[in-house]
């Protein structure tokens, strides 16, 4: 290794002289991180904010990470007000992932001669700096590599987004707070000394100013301003899926063909009936509700429930790729109501909500006790005074303020409150 290292790096990549742009530098990256810094926390906070609205500790049906142990010492109840919390907080997470990606592979681009460092390890601290480099450098690419995957409804990785995004997230943010802990004094010394290029091999410059730079084509703040450009793109094209409405079609980059058509049912979904399994027999005549609780159970045609009493509420429809709706009228009956059918008073539990369908995941969902017996929470047989379409859940679905969009049960057949799930 000492040997090694006396003769200098190989040729390649390994040699400062190969990496040849005259913008890299110090300034230049500094400023990149700090915008990256700013971006990931939100990006993290959001994200596990979106994690807990699944309140995957009140039920295995809920919980896709099973074994996430300590990772899930934050989660708490999800609260149903304010009833758009869910669409902002996804919204935001999954347009800034986007708008990201330009200034993360700048930042990426600005020091890749550091990848190439010579000799690889210098010393112990600088070992675990470089592995934590590896696993950040990794981390970031797998998690808006996942996440855009997802956001486009391609699911081509193995296993469960869910899981995979998880963990993925939490390896990402550990690597990234030990870079920030090496490098943080740095980047602050880079930008309080402006944008003036260090002289190559000073400790000033860091291993990313060129020795034999090439004639710069562009300044270091035109090159900032080029990354800005193309992250502002990036939020015109993707920002109106998390607006909704007429603004979707501003979203080029959204999945489209999602719309079933015109009029009242006429918004967007993600699953359609025939994609999940559901038969003519599944939602027809025969088709009954199951309601048990308190050791009783009801049985209820689509006429019976039609026949109860009918509330209104205007909630969106809001999903974990980040597209929602605008507020759609729905009606029906409410959970409270179907509580009472069983007997249960004021202090309704949790319930478990089930679907006819045959594929595909969340065929079921439980709802907190708050969930449960917030007013706005319906089991719906109408949306914008219109009959519900097949595709978005006929005979009856369930919409909850605040929730998660697959959480809002579609083609609905039992619901059980409160008996172990």
């Amino acid at each position: 290794m000492d040997s090694a290292v006396a003769s200098g790096p190989p040729r390649g990549p390994a040699r400062p002289e190969f990496w040849r742009s005259p913008l890299r530098g110090p300034w230049l990256t500094a400023v990149l991180g700090f915008v990256l810094l700013a971006g990931v926390t939100l990006l993290f906070v959001t994200g596990l904010l979106s994690y807990a609205a699944y309140n995957p500790d009140l039920a295995p049906v809920n919980d896709q990470t099973p074994d996430k142990g300590w990772l899930g010492f934050y989660l708490f109840s999800w609260p149903t007000s304010p009833y758009w919390l869910y669409r902002v907080n996804q919204g935001v997470h999954v347009v800034l992932g986007v708008v990201l990606v330009p200034v993360l592979l700048a930042k990426l681009w600005s020091v890749i001669p550091k990848l190439f460092a010579w000799p690889p390890v210098r010393s112990a601290g600088h070992g675990i700096e470089r592995l934590s480099l590896l696993l950040l450098v990794g981390g970031a690419g797998f998690e808006f590599a996942t996440g855009i995957l997802n956001v486009q409804l391609h699911y081509i990785f193995p296993g469960s987004f869910y899981v995979l995004h998880f963990y993925g997230a939490w390896v990402f943010i550990g690597a990234f707070v030990v870079h920030v802990a090496f490098r943080l004094p740095r980047a602050l010394r880079a930008v309080r000394y402006g944008s003036a290029q260090p002289e190559a091999g000073t400790e000033e410059a860091a291993g990313l100013v060129s020795p034999r730079p090439a004639p710069p084509t562009i300044s270091r703040r035109g090159a900032l301003g080029m990354v800005g450009l193309g992250a502002f793109a990036l939020f015109a094209v993707t920002a109106g899926q998390s607006v909704g409405g007429w603004w979707r079609r501003t979203a080029l980059l959204a999945p489209h063909g999602r719309e079933p058509g015109s009029g009242p049912n006429g918004f967007q979904i993600n699953k359609t009936a025939a994609s999940v399994g559901i038969r003519p027999g599944d939602i027809g005549p025969a088709w009954r509700l199951t309601v048990r609780g308190a050791g009783r159970r009801v049985v209820l045609t689509r006429d019976q429930l039609l026949a109860m009493r009918q509330r209104e509420a205007a909630l969106p429809i809001a999903c974990v790729e980040g597209w929602s709706t605008p507020d759609q009228l729905w009606s029906g009956v409410r959970l409270t109501d179907l509580a009472a059918l069983v007997g249960l008073g004021a202090d309704i539990p949790h319930a478990l909500v089930e679907s006819v369908q045959r594929g595909g995941a969340f065929s079921s969902a439980v709802l907190r006790d708050n969930q449960v017996r917030d007013h706005r929470s319906l089991l719906a047989l109408r949306v914008n005074g219109a009959v519900l379409s097949y595709d978005h859940g006929y005979p009856a679905r369930v919409i909850v303020p605040g929730a998660p969009g697959v959480h809002n049960t579609k083609w609905v057949t039992r619901v059980t409150f409160g008996e172990p799930v």
